[in-house]
Protein backbone atom coordinates (compact mmCIF):
# COMPACT_ATOMS: atom_id res chain seq x y z
CA UNK A 1 0.00 0.00 0.00
CA UNK A 2 1.26 3.46 -0.92
CA UNK A 3 1.42 5.95 1.95
CA UNK A 4 0.31 9.43 0.79
CA UNK A 5 3.07 12.00 1.17
CA UNK A 6 2.23 15.69 1.60
CA UNK A 7 4.41 17.99 -0.53
CA UNK A 8 4.58 21.76 -0.17
CA UNK A 9 7.21 22.72 -2.75
CA UNK A 10 6.04 23.11 -6.37
CA UNK A 11 9.67 22.78 -7.48
CA UNK A 12 10.06 19.35 -5.85
CA UNK A 13 11.77 17.14 -8.48
CA UNK A 14 9.46 14.27 -7.58
CA UNK A 15 6.70 16.21 -9.37
CA UNK A 16 8.56 16.28 -12.68
CA UNK A 17 5.91 14.22 -14.50
CA UNK A 18 3.28 16.89 -13.80
CA UNK A 19 5.14 20.07 -14.72
CA UNK A 20 3.92 22.34 -17.50
CA UNK A 21 0.82 20.35 -18.44
CA UNK A 22 -0.56 23.32 -20.41
CA UNK A 23 2.51 23.50 -22.67
CA UNK A 24 1.15 21.38 -25.53
CA UNK A 25 4.29 21.29 -27.65
CA UNK A 26 6.50 20.41 -24.68
CA UNK A 27 4.19 17.66 -23.47
CA UNK A 28 3.77 16.21 -26.97
CA UNK A 29 7.53 15.73 -27.10
CA UNK A 30 8.14 14.77 -23.49
CA UNK A 31 5.46 12.22 -22.80
CA UNK A 32 6.20 9.67 -25.55
CA UNK A 33 9.95 10.16 -25.05
CA UNK A 34 9.65 9.53 -21.31
CA UNK A 35 7.13 6.71 -21.69
CA UNK A 36 4.30 8.32 -19.75
CA UNK A 37 0.88 9.90 -20.11
CA UNK A 38 -1.34 11.80 -17.69
CA UNK A 39 -4.75 10.55 -16.58
CA UNK A 40 -6.99 13.23 -15.05
CA UNK A 41 -9.98 12.65 -12.81
CA UNK A 42 -11.16 9.68 -10.78
CA UNK A 43 -13.05 7.90 -13.58
CA UNK A 44 -10.24 8.22 -16.09
CA UNK A 45 -7.61 7.06 -13.60
CA UNK A 46 -9.70 4.04 -12.67
CA UNK A 47 -10.26 3.17 -16.33
CA UNK A 48 -6.54 3.45 -17.06
CA UNK A 49 -5.73 1.12 -14.19
CA UNK A 50 -8.49 -1.32 -15.22
CA UNK A 51 -7.07 -1.34 -18.75
CA UNK A 52 -3.75 -2.56 -17.37
CA UNK A 53 -1.62 0.58 -17.50
CA UNK A 54 0.95 0.80 -14.72
CA UNK A 55 1.05 3.85 -12.50
CA UNK A 56 4.22 5.90 -11.96
CA UNK A 57 2.74 8.22 -9.32
CA UNK A 58 -0.39 10.09 -8.27
CA UNK A 59 -0.93 13.76 -7.41
CA UNK A 60 -4.06 14.46 -5.37
CA UNK A 61 -5.66 17.23 -3.41
CA UNK A 62 -6.42 16.20 0.17
CA UNK A 63 -10.18 15.84 -0.34
CA UNK A 64 -9.62 13.20 -3.03
CA UNK A 65 -7.59 10.82 -0.88
CA UNK A 66 -10.76 9.28 0.58
CA UNK A 67 -12.49 8.82 -2.80
CA UNK A 68 -9.33 7.23 -4.20
CA UNK A 69 -8.55 5.19 -1.08
CA UNK A 70 -8.89 1.81 -2.80
CA UNK A 71 -6.69 2.91 -5.71
CA UNK A 72 -4.10 4.23 -3.25
CA UNK A 73 -4.23 0.96 -1.29
CA UNK A 74 -3.49 -1.04 -4.45
CA UNK A 75 -0.82 1.32 -5.75
CA UNK A 76 2.86 0.40 -5.71
CA UNK A 77 3.99 3.92 -6.58
CA UNK A 78 4.36 7.25 -4.78
CA UNK A 79 1.17 9.14 -3.95
CA UNK A 80 1.65 12.87 -3.48
CA UNK A 81 -0.86 15.17 -1.77
CA UNK A 82 -0.74 18.89 -2.42
CA UNK A 83 -2.89 21.95 -1.83
CA UNK A 84 -4.73 22.98 -5.03
CA UNK A 85 -3.04 26.40 -5.20
CA UNK A 86 0.39 24.76 -5.08
CA UNK A 87 -0.59 22.03 -7.55
CA UNK A 88 -1.67 24.77 -9.95
CA UNK A 89 1.87 26.15 -9.89
CA UNK A 90 3.18 22.72 -10.84
CA UNK A 91 0.73 21.91 -13.62
CA UNK A 92 0.01 25.40 -14.95
CA UNK A 93 -3.76 25.21 -14.44
CA UNK A 94 -6.38 24.58 -11.77
CA UNK A 95 -6.96 20.84 -11.57
CA UNK A 96 -10.75 20.88 -11.25
CA UNK A 97 -11.08 17.13 -10.77
CA UNK A 98 -8.46 17.13 -8.02
CA UNK A 99 -6.71 13.95 -9.10
CA UNK A 100 -3.90 13.27 -11.56
CA UNK A 101 -1.91 10.13 -12.24
CA UNK A 102 1.21 9.62 -14.28
CA UNK A 103 0.78 6.33 -16.16
CA UNK A 104 3.25 4.15 -18.05
CA UNK A 105 2.78 3.86 -21.80
CA UNK A 106 2.70 0.44 -23.42
CA UNK A 107 4.26 -0.34 -26.83
CA UNK A 108 1.75 0.13 -29.64
CA UNK A 109 0.56 -3.03 -31.40
CA UNK A 110 1.26 -3.54 -35.09
CA UNK A 111 -1.52 -2.60 -37.48
CA UNK A 112 -1.47 -6.07 -39.03
CA UNK A 113 -2.28 -7.68 -35.70
CA UNK A 114 -5.27 -5.42 -35.12
CA UNK A 115 -6.60 -5.97 -38.63
CA UNK A 116 -6.44 -9.74 -38.24
CA UNK A 117 -8.87 -9.64 -35.34
CA UNK A 118 -11.15 -6.80 -36.51
CA UNK A 119 -14.14 -6.34 -38.81
CA UNK A 120 -14.88 -2.65 -38.36
CA UNK A 121 -12.01 -0.17 -38.18
CA UNK A 122 -11.63 3.60 -38.36
CA UNK A 123 -8.69 5.01 -40.30
CA UNK A 124 -7.75 8.60 -39.46
CA UNK A 125 -5.58 10.88 -41.59
CA UNK A 126 -4.03 14.05 -40.20
CA UNK A 127 -6.47 14.45 -37.30
CA UNK A 128 -4.17 16.52 -35.10
CA UNK A 129 -6.69 18.15 -32.79
CA UNK A 130 -6.67 16.39 -29.42
CA UNK A 131 -10.32 17.19 -28.72
CA UNK A 132 -11.38 15.59 -32.00
CA UNK A 133 -9.22 12.54 -31.34
CA UNK A 134 -10.85 12.10 -27.94
CA UNK A 135 -14.36 12.52 -29.35
CA UNK A 136 -13.69 10.03 -32.15
CA UNK A 137 -12.36 7.40 -29.75
CA UNK A 138 -15.35 7.86 -27.47
CA UNK A 139 -17.72 7.29 -30.39
CA UNK A 140 -15.63 4.37 -31.66
CA UNK A 141 -15.93 2.67 -28.26
CA UNK A 142 -19.62 3.42 -27.80
CA UNK A 143 -20.64 2.34 -31.31
CA UNK A 144 -18.63 -0.87 -31.53
CA UNK A 145 -15.67 -0.11 -33.78
CA UNK A 146 -13.01 -2.76 -33.32
CA UNK A 147 -9.86 -0.67 -33.82
CA UNK A 148 -8.49 2.69 -34.93
CA UNK A 149 -5.57 3.16 -37.33
CA UNK A 150 -3.77 6.51 -37.31
CA UNK A 151 -1.66 8.16 -39.99
CA UNK A 152 1.78 9.16 -38.68
CA UNK A 153 0.74 12.82 -38.30
CA UNK A 154 -2.38 12.21 -36.18
CA UNK A 155 -2.43 13.54 -32.62
CA UNK A 156 -1.53 11.33 -29.67
CA UNK A 157 -4.62 9.55 -28.25
CA UNK A 158 -2.89 9.41 -24.84
CA UNK A 159 -2.34 13.17 -24.60
CA UNK A 160 -4.18 14.47 -21.52
CA UNK A 161 -6.85 16.38 -23.47
CA UNK A 162 -7.61 13.40 -25.73
CA UNK A 163 -7.92 11.06 -22.76
CA UNK A 164 -10.15 13.52 -20.88
CA UNK A 165 -12.53 14.18 -23.80
CA UNK A 166 -12.81 10.46 -24.50
CA UNK A 167 -13.58 9.79 -20.82
CA UNK A 168 -11.00 7.03 -20.94
CA UNK A 169 -12.42 5.39 -24.08
CA UNK A 170 -8.92 5.56 -25.60
CA UNK A 171 -8.12 2.67 -23.25
CA UNK A 172 -10.99 0.56 -24.64
CA UNK A 173 -10.33 0.70 -28.39
CA UNK A 174 -7.00 -0.72 -29.63
CA UNK A 175 -5.09 1.51 -32.02
CA UNK A 176 -1.93 1.52 -34.09
CA UNK A 177 -0.03 3.82 -36.44
CA UNK A 178 -0.36 2.99 -40.13
CA UNK A 179 3.01 3.70 -41.69
CA UNK A 180 3.97 4.38 -44.44
CA UNK A 181 1.10 6.65 -45.39
CA UNK A 182 -0.92 6.37 -47.57
CA UNK A 183 0.83 3.30 -49.00
CA UNK A 184 -0.07 1.42 -45.81
CA UNK A 185 -3.73 1.52 -46.84
CA UNK A 186 -2.98 -1.30 -49.26
CA UNK A 187 -2.26 -3.57 -46.28
CA UNK A 188 -5.76 -2.77 -44.97
CA UNK A 189 -7.27 -3.81 -48.31
CA UNK A 190 -5.12 -6.96 -48.39
CA UNK A 191 -6.53 -7.89 -44.98
CA UNK A 192 -9.96 -8.06 -46.58
CA UNK A 193 -11.33 -4.61 -45.78
CA UNK A 194 -13.24 -2.36 -48.15
CA UNK A 195 -11.91 1.19 -47.80
CA UNK A 196 -14.73 3.72 -47.47
CA UNK A 197 -13.56 7.34 -47.64
CA UNK A 198 -15.86 9.82 -45.88
CA UNK A 199 -16.10 13.02 -47.95
CA UNK A 200 -18.71 15.76 -48.52
CA UNK A 201 -18.17 15.55 -52.30
CA UNK A 202 -21.40 15.48 -54.31
CA UNK A 203 -20.03 12.62 -56.38
CA UNK A 204 -19.73 10.35 -53.32
CA UNK A 205 -22.24 7.61 -52.61
CA UNK A 206 -24.70 8.27 -49.79
CA UNK A 207 -23.53 6.16 -46.87
CA UNK A 208 -26.94 4.46 -46.55
CA UNK A 209 -26.75 3.36 -50.19
CA UNK A 210 -23.26 1.99 -49.66
CA UNK A 211 -24.73 -0.19 -46.85
CA UNK A 212 -21.41 -0.59 -45.02
CA UNK A 213 -23.05 -2.62 -42.25
CA UNK A 214 -23.52 -5.44 -44.77
CA UNK A 215 -19.84 -5.63 -45.64
CA UNK A 216 -17.87 -8.45 -44.09
CA UNK A 217 -15.04 -6.04 -43.30
CA UNK A 218 -15.20 -2.26 -43.54
CA UNK A 219 -12.57 0.42 -42.95
CA UNK A 220 -13.96 3.94 -42.63
CA UNK A 221 -11.47 6.67 -43.53
CA UNK A 222 -11.80 10.14 -41.96
CA UNK A 223 -9.68 13.24 -42.54
CA UNK A 224 -8.78 16.31 -40.54
CA UNK A 225 -11.21 19.08 -39.64
CA UNK A 226 -11.72 21.41 -42.60
CA UNK A 227 -9.20 19.80 -44.93
CA UNK A 228 -10.72 16.35 -45.04
CA UNK A 229 -8.93 13.42 -46.61
CA UNK A 230 -6.01 14.18 -48.90
CA UNK A 231 -6.24 13.50 -52.63
CA UNK A 232 -3.80 10.62 -52.24
CA UNK A 233 -5.91 9.03 -49.51
CA UNK A 234 -9.09 9.46 -51.53
CA UNK A 235 -7.39 7.89 -54.54
CA UNK A 236 -6.42 4.88 -52.42
CA UNK A 237 -10.00 4.27 -51.25
CA UNK A 238 -12.44 1.80 -52.79
CA UNK A 239 -15.58 3.91 -52.38
CA UNK A 240 -16.12 7.58 -51.45
CA UNK A 241 -19.15 7.91 -49.15
CA UNK A 242 -20.99 10.94 -47.79
CA UNK A 243 -23.47 11.72 -45.05
CA UNK A 244 -26.52 13.36 -46.66
CA UNK A 245 -26.95 16.96 -45.48
CA UNK A 246 -29.96 19.28 -45.19
CA UNK A 247 -30.46 23.06 -44.94
CA UNK A 248 -27.40 23.80 -47.08
CA UNK A 249 -24.99 22.49 -44.43
CA UNK A 250 -21.96 21.19 -46.31
CA UNK A 251 -20.35 19.03 -43.62
CA UNK A 252 -20.17 18.13 -39.93
CA UNK A 253 -17.38 18.48 -37.40
CA UNK A 254 -15.17 15.40 -37.81
CA UNK A 255 -16.12 14.17 -34.34
CA UNK A 256 -19.84 14.37 -35.13
CA UNK A 257 -19.35 12.91 -38.61
CA UNK A 258 -17.42 10.01 -37.12
CA UNK A 259 -20.26 9.17 -34.73
CA UNK A 260 -22.85 9.17 -37.52
CA UNK A 261 -20.64 7.11 -39.83
CA UNK A 262 -19.65 4.63 -37.11
CA UNK A 263 -23.32 3.92 -36.48
CA UNK A 264 -23.89 3.33 -40.19
CA UNK A 265 -20.89 1.00 -40.36
CA UNK A 266 -21.74 -1.06 -37.28
CA UNK A 267 -25.56 -1.19 -37.25
CA UNK A 268 -26.83 -4.60 -38.27
CA UNK A 269 -23.34 -6.00 -38.63
CA UNK A 270 -23.28 -9.65 -39.73
CA UNK A 271 -23.06 -12.28 -37.01
CA UNK A 272 -19.68 -13.85 -36.30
Amino acid sequence: MAEPLVLDDPADPRLHDYTGLTDVELRRRREPAEGLFIAEGEKVIRRAVAAGYGMRSMLLSAKWTEAMADVIAAADCPVYVMEPRLAERVTGYHVHRGALASMRREPLPRAAGLLAAARRVAVLEGVNDHTNIGAIFRSAAALGMDAVLLSPDCADPLYRRSVKVSMGAVFSVPYARLDPWPAGLESVREAGFRLLALTPAETAVDIDEAAPHRLERAALMLGAEGEGLSRRALAAADTPVRIPMAHDVDSLNVGAAAAVAFYAVTAGRPAH
